[in-house]
């Protein structure tokens, strides 16, 4: 993990639901994405909901297969996990989505993602509770014994190959995983639509992205990622503009036009070069792509 990167207010979840989405995309013709679903008029909301629609194609996706008509999946950041009591509360809100949205839980299943290895969790359910627990892929284990079907996914332990992108959910994202992943994300211009996936990526794995980026085939700087993923273009109208404005004053104050043209051009260099590290930090203060957008000036 990076040094010196506060983690804790990074927004995992959007990066999560797209990831979901990534996931399976091959089946997005079937699969109906609904994520922070409002079970209640009281701030009661799953992280995520997907409804497979009238189709008897099968998902061979290693976390889909148990996939019925209705799927709630409930998601844990890596700096938290999945407690007894958590489980208990995203079972009471599958039961709870089935009472209020008439449908039966046997057509439900109970999908819940985690990064590390749940081990307290397990244990009690098949020693306390007496349930199977089976471990029917690299990282996904399927607990018997509920009306609905239930599993918990360890991020950690799924293959590469078949889970890049919920590979990527993790403060120690390794060099392999991180250039698949910008790879990925290069094709057919999909970096501006996964803006909310690569900045939680970004800000958590900060020098492992710089170095990829820059041993990459075709290298592109960090900050150039920033600019093409939307919003390093407006942070950096505010950048340079304050520059200039501080040169223009200090060159003022010195009474040169000389050092007014220095001054503005080496404010615009400083905000040019700082803008990237400005999103960087509101991201870390927790603020979202969408209220970026709003703060950031116009043209």
């Amino acid at each position: 993990m990076d040094q010196n990167i506060d983690t804790s207010a990074i927004p995992w979840h959007p990066a999560f639901v797209q990831a979901v989405k990534l996931e399976l995309e091959q089946y997005s013709d079937m699969l109906e994405f609904q994520s922070e679903f409002p079970l209640t008029a009281e701030p009661l909301k799953i992280d995520m909901v997907v409804i497979k629609k009238a189709s008897e194609r099968a998902i061979e996706k290693n976390f889909a297969r148990i996939f019925r008509k209705v799927n709630v999946l409930e998601y844990k950041s890596p700096d938290d996990y999945f407690s007894v009591h958590d489980f208990y509360k995203a079972l009471a809100y599958t039961y709870l989505y089935a009472a209020l949205n008439r449908n039966f839980i046997k057509d439900m299943t109970l999908t819940i993602v985690e990064t590390r290895y749940p081990r307290e969790l397990l244990k009690y359910l098949e020693e306390d509770e007496g349930r199977r627990v089976e471990e029917t892929s690299p990282g996904v284990y399927v607990i018997s014994g509920y009306l609905a079907a239930i599993q918990i996914i360890e991020c950690k332990k799924l293959p590469l190959s078949e889970n890049l992108w919920f590979k990527g959910l993790t403060k120690d994202l390794n060099k392999t995983a991180a250039d698949a992943i910008l790879e990925a994300s290069r094709k057919e211009g999909r970096r501006t639509a996964l803006s909310a996936y690569l900045y939680a990526l970004i800000n958590a794995n900060l020098k492992t992205m710089q170095e990829v980026l820059e041993m990459a085939d075709e290298a592109l700087p960090f900050d150039a990622l920033m600019e093409e993923l939307g919003l390093a273009a407006k942070w950096q109208e505010r950048g340079v503009a304050e520059g200039i404005a501080i040169g223009k004053a200090r060159g003022e104050t010195i009474g040169e036009a000389r050092g007014e043209a220095r001054g503005e051009a080496r404010g615009k260099a400083i905000g040019e070069e700082n803008a990237w590290r400005k999103v960087l930090d509101l991201m870390k203060q927790g603020y979202t792509v969408e209220q970026l957008e709003q703060m950031a000036p116009g043209p």
